[in-house]
């Protein structure tokens, strides 16, 4: 039986079956629409970097056939044949669209699903329905997304702008309207056909409307075939063909002949002067040169055939430039104020307190404006919004975006931590109970959490803290209660306390989640992660997160005959970790 997924929903496709070479069928329609769906073959960084992987209509496979677009059948409105196996491991991601040609709105559509069959059985199915969208234009209906494993996933997410927008976000350009070519002029006269060149032999020689020459081959006699691997023999040029000479009547006198210019008829010709052509006037000769003589050479930075240049102060003319004195500029009088970007020995004056500057830049300007030209739009362009397809989205290492309405479940935060939110959405108080209560008596700090419903999106940020999603496939983590910022209502979590003297209020609460979601753990710094090994020990305040499987205990470093001496190192009283190879603990460079 098929898995029906919701929007939101994810689940290892080894989960669903165990083959690779898998059958998606997508299945769309409204009243007078028309949908063109294709798929993208996306990189690391969720970017068409190739265009040889965005398979549609005009091209309906990737270059080693792992993508391939099969057409309508079976009742899908198109369908696609994926070969995991063969893909190449810079596509990382498939993800398949609907886009609308023409005019329309993706709330017209009617129900659809897209589905997956593997082995004449299908074995995942998402349904959608019109009312799931609004002016949308473009939908990226799912997609297969490579995170250690290939996973599927059901978006259901679009665009306004239809494909122009679909391809821009994925890094794409749209191909402007060439105008229309301007048709092919007829022949003069019909031509015959072109014979086809054998390999490697030259062209045959068109016949020539004259007597046969001694260059020409014999008719019928085949051109000798170039030796393999040696050179190939130049080609042999007919000589120019040379007029017949004028008849002269008998007895006539031939014209005299013109001599060239300069010579006397009937002499010798003369050698022309230096620089001139024989037979063609004299040249007039470059500034400074004699005529009839060879060119003499210009002084120091003098162009050749130019007038002198006047050379700069204390400079003799024809001479190098000569060394100007300590903080003296080259080319001007001693004394002389340089201008502003000049190589001189100078002292920019200082920066007002707090400012920054470059150097040969006035001081006053703000140095994060653009040069010139940029604009807003340009210089506010790495802050912008991240627009992907997935539930939980990082927008920056310090805020968190969260879809609510994809998922089809709420999402519980920590009360306090919304910063932003879009469309409509419904906060409400989700108590702690009698559990909630303890953590806030034992600690001082309570964990009040907020339920967030409806539709848009949610910001969520606190104290400027480092946000990581970790996302469960059926896994289960143990999270301290004071790094945990938000997570699906979806996950099943149960309060754990670990108690012991030494800890800050007697006391360590920590979250266990388990099922099939994601969590929002905020650290302090960059946390790192370490294997648990049969010496273990973290601080109960640098500690954020365990394995599920490993088991904790408190450990005290204080001995009884420390008790007579004065302080003590700070370390006293730690956590210890045990277990089976592959459990893990989380670390933040962080501590009271």
């Amino acid at each position: 039986m098929a898995r029906e997924f919701q929007r939101g929903h994810k689940a290892k496709i080894s989960d669903l079956t165990a083959g690779t070479d898998l059958y998606v069928g997508v299945s769309i329609a409204a009243p007078g629409l028309t949908f063109d769906i294709s798929c993208f073959g996306l990189d690391a960084a969720e970017k068409l970097s190739d265009d040889r992987y965005f398979i549609f209509f005009n091209q309906p496979k990737s270059p080693e056939e792992s993508i391939q677009l099969l057409g309508s059948q079976s009742g899908d409105t198109e369908s696609f044949r994926v070969s995991l196996d063969r893909i190449p491991a810079h596509i990382t991601k498939l993800s398949f669209t609907a886009t609308i040609d023409g005019d329309g709105r993706m709330s017209q559509v009617g129900p659809g699903y897209i589905r997956i069959v593997a082995g004449g059985e299908e074995v995942a199915r998402y349904p959608f329905t019109g009312a799931e969208f609004s002016t949308e234009r473009a939908v990226m209906l799912a997609d297969f997304y490579l995170k250690d494993v290939w996973r599927f996933a059901a978006v259901g997410q679009g665009f306004d702008g239809g494909l122009d927008a679909l391809l821009r976000n994925f890094g794409g350009e749209v191909a402007e309207d060439q105008p229309a070519a301007a048709p092919p002029q007829a022949p003069a006269a019909p031509q015959a056909p072109a014979p086809a060149p054998a390999f490697a032999a030259p062209p045959p020689l068109q016949p020539v409307a004259q007597p046969p020459q001694a260059y020409a081959p014999q008719p019928g006699q085949p051109a000798p075939a170039p030796a393999f691997g040696g050179p190939v023999a130049a080609p042999v040029v007919p000589p120019a063909a040379v007029p017949p000479a004028a008849t002269m009547p008998p007895g006539a006198v031939p014209p005299p002949v013109q001599p060239p210019f300069g010579q006397v008829p009937g002499q010798a010709p003369v050698q022309p002067p230096f620089g001139q052509v024989p037979g063609q006037g004299p040249v007039q000769p470059p500034f400074g040169q004699v005529p009839g003589q060879a060119p003499v050479q210009p002084p120091f930075g003098q162009a050749p055939g130019q007038a002198p240049v006047q050379p700069p102060f204390g400079q003799a003319p024809g001479q190098g430039p000569v060394q100007p004195p300590f903080g003296q500029v080259p080319g001007q009088m001693p004394g002389a104020v340089p201008p502003p970007g000049t190589g001189a020995f100078v002292q920019q004056a200082p920066f007002a307190y707090g400012q920054t500057g470059v150097q040969g830049q006035p001081a006053g300007i703000p140095q994060g404006v653009p040069a010139a030209g940029a604009g807003l739009n340009a210089a506010l362009q790495a802050y912008r919004e991240t627009p992907t397809g997935q539930r939980w989205t990082p927008q920056n290492q310090h805020l968190m975006r969260v879809d609510v309405a994809m998922g089809g479940t709420g999402v519980l935060a920590r009360s306090g931590s919304m910063v932003m939110y879009q469309g409509k959405i419904d906060f409400g108080h989700k108590s702690g109970g009698f559990v909630g209560r303890v953590v806030g008596n034992a600690t001082g700090q309570e964990m009040q959490l907020m339920r967030c419903t409806g539709r848009g999106q949610i910001f969520l940020a606190e104290d400027n803290a480092h946000l990581h999603p970790i996302e469960l496939q059926g896994d289960a983590i143990c999270v301290s209660a004071e790094n945990v910022l938000a997570f699906d209502e979806s996950l099943q979590y149960e309060v754990r306390r670990i108690e012991g003297h030494g800890i800050p209020g007697g006391v360590l609460f920590t979250l266990q989640f388990q099922g099939t979601g994601t969590v929002v753990v905020k650290t302090h710094g960059t946390p790192v992660i370490l294997p648990v090994t049969a010496a273990t020990f973290a601080d109960t305040n640098a500690i954020v997160a365990w394995s599920a499987a490993a088991q904790v205990k408190l450990a005290s470093q204080v001995r009884l005959r420390r008790n007579s001496y004065p302080g003590h190192s700070g370390e006293t009283v730690n956590l210890q970790f045990r277990g089976a190879p592959g459990n893990f603990i989380v670390v933040q460079p962080y501590e009271v």
